[in-house]
């Protein structure tokens, strides 16, 4: 059952147990406790719906329908200010780029074009009318393999290189890069946010606070139900 309904339930009840004679010697504790807590758990009630909904004739009411595009500038300052600052990226790029490994993108490449284009420029050339008296290009096409391999062996040994990864590395720092990246982040986000409009924002915090703000009705009931006990008690029959 609802957390809300349920406090509402045990405050009507505790007004009802004062109404029994049985009762009677402790009817006040019971009418003051069931009044203050059903009185602490509706003015909670009221000021979590004003939070969402607007109430004819109440000030301040459907705050955060009214207030959405501040909402939203929120959120986006907090996303640019605290998960995507420019030295975050720097120590992502900084840590990722110790994980590049080229390896597998030069064992995965197909080098038909190099060789291709080689074998086009040996036709050509001088040396292309004395191969055509051994065959011509399928002459050459007998060494598309380990014309391969060893461009594959000489690509990794270059990735792999002291050199090659202090050059990427600099690339990577002094490029624009990681401001494009934080550029293209923003953007990201702030077209999702563009697109939020009121009632989505309502709905979204609404699901993010409903568990607590259920609670707040339970503790608004709680604390009215000591508040009215404790006034039976002090105040004179």
């Amino acid at each position: 059952m609802n957390k809300s309904v349920l406090t509402n339930i045990v405050a009507l009840l505790l007004i009802g147990l004062s109404l029994i004679p049985a009762l009677e010697s402790v009817a006040k504790i019971l009418l003051f406790s069931g009044l203050f807590a059903l009185s602490g758990a509706l003015t909670n009630q009221l000021a979590i719906h004003m939070l969402f909904e607007k109430v004819p004739f109440l000030y301040g009411s459907g705050i955060i329908q009214l207030r959405f595009e501040a909402f939203k500038e929120a959120i986006r300052e907090l996303m640019m200010t605290q998960f995507f600052t420019q030295e975050q990226i720097t120590h992502f790029f900084e840590t990722e780029e110790q994980k590049i490994n080229l390896v597998p993108v030069v064992e995965s490449t197909d080098f038909s074009p190099a060789f291709d284009a080689l074998s086009n420029t040996v036709m050509e050339s001088n040396l292309g009318s004395m191969l055509n008296m051994f065959g011509g290009e399928s002459a050459l096409e007998q060494l598309r393999d380990p014309f391969t391999r060893k461009m594959q062996r000489a690509m990794v040994k270059i990735v792999q290189s002291k050199a090659f990864e202090t050059q990427l590395a600099h690339y990577i720092n002094h490029s624009t890069l990681r401001q494009d990246v934080k550029d293209s982040i923003e953007t990201i986000i702030q077209k999702r946010l563009d697109a939020l409009t009121p009632v989505m924002v309502k709905e979204m915090v609404h699901t993010l606070m409903r568990e607590h703000l259920g609670w707040l009705v339970v503790w608004g009931g709680v604390f009215g139900g000591l508040i009215g006990a404790l006034s039976a008690l002090l105040l004179p029959s």
